[in-house]
């Protein structure tokens, strides 16, 4: 394929409500700068060279939407597909997968993060030659505790294992689209539980899952505090 190249798909998850922000408009289609938020991480994936194609994944009657005011306004040409999400991550990220023409290598990751920058890319695509399964986060900074329900502390958790886990997820697609045959497999009280892909790698195959280093500045904008932040 591609004369030995292995082909990189980008997967921009923009099927979520945004119910936190707080807006009767989705946060991914908020203005930073003039622009929807959304714009930020299509351009990046756009830009970067090591992407050969990007399927974009929209919430239920926005692919219209999207396809005018979006991918059209601002002349992206990677984006081969827009697809409508489900409900839950899981469904969206499954229902790119199952759209995808071809490829070797998929990138996961949320429209709600949009600093990304080429450095991190680069540190992916390298990684991305060796390892089948692995994420970017970032050291936390903060104690943290595990608690009860009632908010009794259980345990103060060792600082120097924790990490704070970030997009993109990159993984080998038939390993992750194994995990996926295997995880449809359980029950919805499980399914409900996942809140990101690579726990499916972790808890579904025998892969384990590597860690490389994220940014800061690589934020998720949930809340109308980090809107401001942005």
């Amino acid at each position: 394929m591609n004369n030995g190249k292995k082909k990189h798909t980008a997967i921009i998850l923009a099927a979520g409500k945004g119910k936190r922000m707080g807006t009767t408009t989705p946060k991914q289609y908020l203005l930073l700068e003039g622009k929807p938020l959304l714009y930020y991480s299509l351009k990046i994936f756009e830009d970067y060279e090591g992407i050969d194609q990007v399927i974009l994944v929209v919430g239920k009657g926005e692919i219209d939407f999207c396809k005018t005011n979006i991918i059209d306004q601002f002349s992206f040409q990677k984006i081969t597909q827009v697809i409508e999400g489900g409900n839950e991550r899981w469904e969206s990220v499954y229902q790119a997968l199952q759209n995808i023409q071809a490829t070797d290598i998929v990138w996961i990751h949320d429209a709600a993060r949009p600093f990304l920058d080429r450095e991190l890319l680069k540190r992916c695509q390298a990684e991305s030659e060796w390892c089948r399964a692995f994420t970017t986060a970032v050291p936390v900074k903060d104690t943290i505790k595990q608690v009860k329900e009632n908010k009794e502390v259980i345990q103060t958790l060792e600082r120097k294992f924790l990490w704070q886990v970030q997009t993109p997820q990159v993984f080998d697609f038939d390993l992750l689209y194994f995990a996926y045959q295997k995880f449809l497999e359980e029950k919805d009280e499980v399914k409900s539980q996942v809140t990101d892909d690579a726990m499916l790698i972790e808890q579904w195959t025998d892969q384990n899952v590597k860690i490389i280093m994220g940014d800061y500045r690589n934020i998720k904008i949930t809340t109308k505090e980090d809107l401001g932040l942005a």
